[in-house]
């Protein structure tokens, strides 16, 4: 049985090369046009206009998010990791503009899911279940998300990913990363190329099925036994490379609990918060999509439900390591010490000197300072984050200091960034050095 919607308003995804090369192609020559007639108005006026200044522009941002959403695969992704990355840092209308791509991915129509199914599965494909909800719970960059019951009654969710997506994504990356050259963002002397093969190389993953079904079974298996968290079971009799079948769990988006009492809003992050490190220092393995989509809540079992694995990877030693020690001089509050371990990890330039040295300096003291104090920090009621982007912008534009950081940081820092996101959006009240201590290893608790 199929629940057909009344009108189906879902978008082809473009599945062919050619075809995605003229979706970003034309929005490409579109924003050009524009930037060529705002920078002639300026120039009349007697302006010299900025490059970026004339790409950044609300009808712009509005222009890329829309055909990003259309085309969705890597084009998507890319540009839904730009707007987390940098939302707190653009004008207000733009960043809004660019905040739709996190939850505005079209769905397929059915007659193109229809062949999709067909092909992994077979002609006859409905008769495997009692029930399949043709119109997706979930739609998101590289595949989405249908609901269904199978003849024995159980409840399970069917991640179908889009047609080309994974023949895609080398040539969408290349196309998006000029995109943004074009754009004067990224200065021409500045070697982004680590960075960006870095997002192909994890983009891959995430439209690897087979190897996310692997890390689901590893993060049911390491959760197991605990009361706290909800692994969706891996159905493997459904599921193939390109679709992913799990059980269905009955939760609210993670975000919605804003309006829990202080009490539970305090638990889900510290929970997270402590799942994070685990992840880093006991586990060292990491799912390091920050995405708030990724996390549940059970109101039922007061459990999170943890989804969507295709970004995992494994940490090695060196790097937890690293983290550690990181952490650990961070509990001292020395800026000195702190400034030192992040130039060694690669995190900020090796040599840095006069006002951009004091500027970063001041950020390190402002940003250790709730752990310093060792007392529980409200995320919901501070200004550390507007403050740090401030300092930030003292020494944005000296491009002499722009620095691509260790590819494998990255991603890593995305997640403890989007970790504090979390903590702000739910306004939560946590000791966060009381609980860094509880996580680092027994030699490091003989400091401060």
């Amino acid at each position: 049985m199929s629940d057909m919607p009344d009108k189906d308003d879902g978008r082809p995804v473009p599945s062919r090369r050619v075809s995605r090369l003229m979706g970003l192609g034309g929005v490409a020559a579109g924003i050009a046009g524009n930037v060529a007639l705002n920078g002639a108005k300026q120039l009349a006026s007697g302006k010299r206009p900025k490059a970026s200044d004339l790409f950044l522009t609300p009808a712009n941002a509005l222009k890329l998010t829309k055909q990003l959403s259309n085309m969705r695969g890597a084009a998507m992704k890319l540009g839904q990791m730009i707007s987390m990355d940098s939302g707190d840092f653009l004008p207000k209308e733009l960043a809004d503009i660019l905040a739709r791509l996190r939850a505005s991915a079209q769905h397929m129509p059915a007659a193109q899911l229809n062949k999709v199914l067909k092909s992994e599965w077979g002609p006859d494909w409905l008769s495997r279940f009692e029930h399949f909800q043709t119109r997706p719970i979930a739609a998101a960059s590289i595949g989405q998300v249908h609901r269904a019951i199978l003849p024995d009654g159980e409840d399970i969710a069917i991640k179908v990913q889009y047609p080309g997506v994974r023949e895609s994504i080398d040539s969408d990356v290349k196309n998006v990363a000029s995109l943004l050259r074009m754009s004067g963002l990224v200065p021409a002397s500045m070697d982004v190329k680590p960075i960006i093969e870095e997002g192909r190389r994890q983009l891959h993953q995430e439209a690897d099925y087979v190897r996310e079904a692997e890390y689901l079974c590893r993060f049911g298996a390491l959760l197991s036994g605990e009361q706290d968290f909800q692994v969706p079971e891996f159905y493997p009799d459904l599921s193939t490379d390109k679709i992913l079948a799990m059980s269905y769990i009955e939760s609210r988006p993670i975000e919605e609990m804003v309006g829990a009492p202080q009490e539970v809003r305090n638990r889900i992050v510290h929970l997270l918060m402590s799942l994070t490190l685990r992840e880093l220092f006991e586990f060292r393995l990491m799912q390091t999509d920050p995405n708030f989509a990724n996390y549940r809540y059970n109101e039922d079992t007061d459990q999170i439900v943890l989804l969507d694995f295709g970004a995992t990877r494994d940490i090695g030693d060196e790097l937890s390591n690293a983290y550690r020690k990181l952490m650990e001089v961070c509990l001292t509050g020395e800026v000195e010490d702190i400034l030192h371990h992040i130039s060694e990890m690669g995190l900020i330039p090796a040599q840095i000197t006069g006002q951009p040295r004091a500027v970063i300096s001041d950020m390190i003291a402002l940003s250790v300072g709730p752990l310093i104090q060792d007392e529980v920090f409200d995320f919901g009621r501070n200004s550390i984050a507007t403050d740090l982007r401030d300092r930030g912008l003292e020494i944005a534009g000296n491009r002499e200091l722009w620095h691509v950081p260790p590819p494998e940081t990255v991603f890593l820092q995305r997640k403890l960034g989007g970790m504090y996101m979390l903590a702000t959006r739910l306004g939560a009240q946590i000791n966060v050095a009381q609980l860094i201590r509880d996580h680092l290893p027994a030699e490091c608790l003989d400091g401060p």
